[in-house]
């Protein structure tokens, strides 16, 4: 018996109570008391398969509603209508984690890249393959194109998957057969980079890539969830060591120096003063040979001298 059906035996009718209002509130006690029992069956599992929050308004209960009055297994509708609060959260929360659709930034942290890789070439010829920047298209699979605008500045064709990104690369620091600093922009990211080479033996070098990388767009973002740009540069440097390992051409490198940015040598005035440097040793190496000769006659006239003393003697 319901309700209405109680009060009008007990001679209490509520007049102000319409048969829709009623048949909402019986249908909202039966799918409630359907979910629990739901809930009871499975057990822990299956607990977040409670009523839906109303959210103050009615909503969850009257999408039910019409769900059932459709001819829908009410069991089935909770759980439906569940399943569809559970996706808006992982949609919410993607995009709380990479940025929603309008292009915010989002939470995104920068990706710290740091790898080292041991090349068995001298570190001179390991530095002048490096300097050639527009030579990296052949043995990098994430470079289709560089462009050297001057000796700060240059221009990046990069592969990402199905695409293309384009970044403009400046150097912030150059020291030849030691280190090269850079800053680089593109459409979809930022990164700032380090790289070191260091002699261990002279015919084996050490490099050592730092790189700092801020994703901006959505594909960007979601590939730095996975880490993917780590992958990418990995996988580069072992061309570069396989290139430079293999190759019997001798680089025509870049041997000028950078500092903020501005070159303070630039590369003729590099070779100059090695050319310098190596005539100052060669003149070095020639007193020494001369140094030697001399001494080598005076110890000679002085076992001549000794030798005529012992005839005297005698």
């Amino acid at each position: 018996m319901t309700k209405s059906a109680e009060r009008e035996a007990d001679g209490q009718v509520d007049n102000s109570t319409s048969p829709l209002e009623e048949l909402r509130g019986e249908l909202g006690n039966y799918v409630g008391a359907r979910a629990q029992h739901l809930a009871d069956s499975v057990g822990d599992k299956l607990t977040s398969f409670s009523m839906p929050s109303t959210n103050g308004d009615g909503s969850g209960i009257l999408s039910l509603g019409k769900r059932v009055l459709s001819g829908e297994n009410p069991v089935k509708a909770v759980v439906s209508e569940k399943a569809k609060g559970a996706k808006d959260k992982v949609v919410g929360g993607v995009k709380d984690a990479i940025g929603g659709g309008d292009g915010t930034a989002g939470d995104t942290k920068v990706t710290n890249m740091v790898e080292v890789i041991d090349i068995g070439r001298p570190l001179r010829f390991v530095y002048d393959h490096w300097t050639q920047f527009e030579e990296f298209g052949s043995f990098a699979k994430g470079v289709s194109d560089v462009t050297m605008s001057d000796e700060v500045e240059s221009d990046w064709k990069l592969k990402v998957a199905f695409s293309n990104r384009n970044w403009k690369a400046t150097v912030q620091e150059q020291v030849p057969d030691e280190r090269i600093v850079w800053d680089s922009e593109g459409d979809r990211a930022t990164t700032h980079g380090a790289i070191s080479f260091h002699e261990l033996t002279p015919d084996l070098t050490r490099v050592v890539v730092v790189v700092e990388y801020r994703p901006s767009g959505f594909f960007e973002k979601t590939g730095n969830l996975w880490r993917a740009q780590g992958r990418r540069l990995r996988l580069d440097l072992k061309h570069f060591q396989r290139y430079v390992t293999l190759t019997d051409e001798e680089p025509e490198g870049w041997r000028g120096e950078i500092r903020d940015s501005e070159v303070v040598r630039t590369h003729e005035e590099a070779l100059e003063d090695e050319d310098a440097d190596a005539g100052a040793d060669a003149d070095t190496d020639d007193e020494y040979d001369d140094d030697e000769e001399e001494a080598g006659e005076d110890a000679a006239d002085e076992d001549e001298e000794y030798a005529e003393d012992d005839e005297d003697d005698t």
